[in-house]
């Protein structure tokens, strides 16, 4: 491929997956659109949950000009394990000269993960697949079975943090946890890790929607910078294969089936990517709440047999998950409405976790929440996220440990919130440790 059919590919893809739908959004939020608000907004970011109050205040299913809003936890959960609706928009649906450019503005290096043929997007018979085969080697007992590494890995960070009074706990922390313990179960090598930890942090954006073409730009670098190093490291797995679980992927067979290259760069790249993503933002906001929350955390330091129960109350509080869609596949009655084939559906997930339908005074935050369990924040359905164990275990281990070790642990001045509307999160989170220093 020449660089300038490239280019104009990436033109073409931009325009069709944020310039036609930010123009849309930007028309659709002056005229007071609570969806398309929800992306333009940066008051929504920053908190979103007054907007989703708004559309409860509407009804279980608003519809609006871009689709149809809900953040009813009956309607999300409906939606997400329905087989009348999608993941991603389906070409077939499409005239005949549209699902074409479409298609032929696809680029196998600049593969993203809402990009055909992610598990996120996919649908069956493929979905179901590539997900079996995925589960064959991400099963609960092998999550389980990495409790004494994640505990290690733990440990040695936070040695590290002995001797400094303040630090800024995501980058020291939050996101090295979980990225270590990531690309170790998937043998990535150690000299390699901060590289994809950026890949990760640069490329979060491509899961939002209406970016700017400079945005845009930035966001296909990481992305392309990341499928050509996951290339190289998948070459050197099939050449020099481990025990690690992406060892076990490239090598695996399913009764006479197995992935082919943009199918296994698709869920290798999801698998790593998302490992740690969204566990960095469970870590960084459980702090938060945590230490803002000191009777919560009394209540975890007396009784730790609550840890488990805390973490599915921070998932369900501060979802690092805020949003997903789906697309209908044909005439759906929903919520007392009509959903067109092809209409779209917005399901806010942060705000169905705090639905008062189904949790008690929602908006408290409560480690010993009986129904914590119940968020939707690792979404529902055939597209229940994969990486649901390893996030709970990260999370448990993480923050147990972090403020065992740290019992006077404080926040700092000046922390600041990721910029993303769908991944929700601290990108910045000082400290102070409280250590005093000998010597």
């Amino acid at each position: 491929m020449t660089a300038a059919t490239t280019a104009v590919r990436r033109r073409v893809r931009w325009g069709f997956q944020h310039g036609v739908v930010g123009l849309a959004v930007r028309r659709a939020a002056r005229k007071g659109d609570l969806q398309a608000t929800s992306i333009v907004d940066p008051g929504h970011r920053a908190n979103p949950y007054p907007l989703y109050e708004k559309v409860r205040a509407r009804g279980d299913l608003v519809p609006g000009r871009l689709g149809h809003v809900t953040v009813s936890h009956d309607v999300v959960n409906a939606v997400l394990k329905s087989d009348d609706f999608r993941a991603g928009p389906d070409d077939a649906a499409m005239p005949g000269p549209l699902a074409r450019l479409v298609r032929w503005s696809r680029d196998p290096g600049s593969l993203g993960p809402i990009d055909p043929p992610s598990l996120l997007v996919v649908e069956p018979p493929d979905h179901t697949r590539y997900r079996r085969l995925v589960s064959r080697v991400f099963t609960a007992r092998a999550v389980e079975a990495l409790r004494v590494r994640v505990q290690a890995i733990a440990d040695e960070l936070l040695d590290g943090l002995e001797s400094t009074p303040e630090v800024d706990l995501v980058e020291a922390y939050c996101s090295q946890l979980p990225v270590t313990v990531i690309t170790e179960i998937l043998g990535v090598r150690p000299e390699d890790r901060d590289k994809v930890l950026g890949f990760g942090r640069d490329g979060a954006p491509s899961l939002d929607v209406g970016l700017t073409w400079k945005q845009f730009e930035s966001v296909d670098i990481a992305v392309r910078g990341f499928q050509e190093w996951l290339g190289g490291h998948l070459a050197r797995l099939r050449r020099e294969p481990g025990d690690d679980l992406l060892s076990q992927l490239v090598t695996l067979e399913d009764e006479g089936q197995r992935l082919d290259e943009t199918e296994l760069r698709a869920v290798a790249g999801l698998v790593l990517a998302a490992g740690f993503e969204t566990t960095v933002n469970l870590l960084g906001s459980g702090t938060v709440l945590l230490l803002e929350h000191p009777d919560q955390l009394a209540l975890l330091l007396d009784d730790p047999s609550l840890w488990p129960n805390a973490v599915d109350e921070i998932l369900r509080y501060e979802a690092p998950v805020q949003v997903t869609a789906r697309f209908a596949l044909r005439e759906v009655q929903l919520a007392g409405r009509v959903v067109h084939p092809g209409g779209l559906v917005v399901t806010m997930l942060g705000g169905a976790n705090r639905d008062p339908k189904v949790f008690a005074d929602p908006n408290r935050f409560d480690v010993t929440r009986e129904n914590a369990r119940e968020h939707l924040s690792f979404s529902g359905g055939r597209h229940f996220c994969l990486g649901a164990a390893l996030a709970r275990l990260e999370g448990e281990v993480g923050l147990r440990t972090l403020l065992d070790r740290f019992p006077d642990l404080e926040l700092a001045p000046g922390r600041t919130r990721r910029t993303t509307r769908v991944l929700r999160g601290w990108e910045t989170l000082p400290v102070r440790t409280n250590r005093v220093l000998v010597g």
